[in-house]
């Protein structure tokens, strides 16, 4: 696929990376999430996943995010997306240049630690 399609982006998502900083009061470490930047995206939700974790129903949602290219996504960030919190499993270029767009594999559900 070439580039993508600007109308195929309709989903305005949040980047966001854990930052850890030092509490001046007390110096213990926090840890933040911060919005690196506002990007339009292609959401698209691929499976439900349920299963019984401690004697609790819970669910696991997986999809992916297409975007235009950025040097600087990393697997470790997340996206958000009204109102809901997605970890970023991986994240893969195309397959022409590899600089046209990143294609981001999410999920979002209990096993996050988000």
């Amino acid at each position: 696929m070439a580039a993508v399609a600007s109308g195929n982006l309709r989903d305005r998502v949040q980047l966001q990376r854990n930052t850890i900083t030092q509490n001046p009061s007390t110096g213990e470490m926090v840890s933040n999430w911060a919005t690196v930047a506002t990007v339009w995206a292609d959401m698209q939700y691929q499976s439900v996943r349920e299963f019984v974790a401690a004697a609790a129903e819970q669910s696991e949602v997986r999809g992916h995010a297409m975007i235009r290219f950025r040097s600087d996504v990393e697997a470790s960030w997340r996206i958000y997306y009204r109102g809901r919190y997605y970890g970023i499993l991986g994240v893969m270029p195309d397959n022409e240049s590899g600089r046209e767009h990143l294609t981001l594999a999410l999920a979002e559900g209990v096993r996050l630690d988000q």
